[in-house]
């Protein structure tokens, strides 16, 4: 059983169930966690398929732990059972394979992440940690600065919801981020450009924007990147999908390293 093997297997689950995006946020909110200054530790360690306590029962996390981590199941099955790969690291391969499957850029993957044993491994909280998506650019700073995280590191970051939608049961916003969900580009960038969005108030109370026209949305975490500094790399990536990638690709790696050390090339 070969890297290649695990990539072919993902790539094919990928295309076949449109899964891409839910991978994507597994994989991040797996690393995410991770900070520095005030909050301390945290890492991509998997510790959510525990849902006792901790990381798997967060409420950002809702619907990792069941649909993300059913959808793997058969591969888990047939490589993390196997001593093949951990599960932070497989988790971070399968939302690497679900960019470049949904047109990304390839992402290098290091291997070697350590599973959590027990949800006691979670961090102790979400709060100021993972970003909520009703709050502004003071906000994304406080939650992205202690991980080593520039400005444009926060744009490019943001631009992963150029693919998949929010779901109302799991986070209380609803509806899309752009008109091709399931196509990694710089849409999200040109789309907030150059749409009108009004305010909405979800059924769940959460307030968000809306283009009337397309019914995709965007959440005031979104549309604060059109602000200043943070405004000159939206307008970049929108008129550079290279450069995008290129940023986006070496905010990712670091997101998905932090805290991890002695890391390899290989399985």
């Amino acid at each position: 059983m070969s890297l290649a093997d695990i990539q072919a297997d993902l790539k094919e689950l990928v295309t076949t169930k449109n899964c891409g995006p839910i991978l994507i946020r597994l994989s991040w909110h797996d690393a995410g966690v991770y900070s520095t200054g005030k909050l301390t530790g945290g890492c991509p360690n998997a510790a959510m398929r525990f849902t006792d306590a901790g990381e798997g029962t967060f409420g950002a996390n809702a619907g990792l732990p069941t649909v993300a981590l059913s959808l793997l199941q058969p591969i888990t099955d047939k490589y993390v059972t196997t001593g093949v790969i951990s599960h932070a690291d497989l988790w971070t391969l399968a939302a690497n394979v679900a960019i470049e499957t949904m047109g990304g850029p390839t992402i290098p993957t290091r291997f070697g992440r350590s599973d959590a044993k027990s949800s006691a491994e979670s961090v102790e909280s979400q709060v100021g940690r993972l970003p909520d998506g009703d709050k502004g650019i003071d906000h994304l700073r406080d939650i992205f600065h202690p991980k080593g995280f520039t400005d444009k590191d926060i744009v490019a970051l943001s631009g992963a919801h150029t693919v998949g939608r929010c779901h109302a049961d799991r986070s209380g916003f609803d509806g899309p981020w752009t008109e091709q969900p399931l196509s990694f580009d710089n849409s999200y960038f040109t789309e907030m450009l150059n749409k009108e969005y009004v305010d909405e108030t979800t059924a769940q109370g959460c307030p968000q924007k809306k283009h009337a026209g397309t019914g995709t949305v965007m959440l005031i975490s979104d549309l604060a990147l059109l602000e200043q500094p943070f405004r000159e790399y939206v307008e970049l990536y929108a008129k550079d999908q290279g450069v995008f990638f290129e940023d986006f690709t070496k905010a990712w790696v670091k997101l998905q390293e932090n805290g991890c050390e002695g890391l390899r090339e290989t399985l």
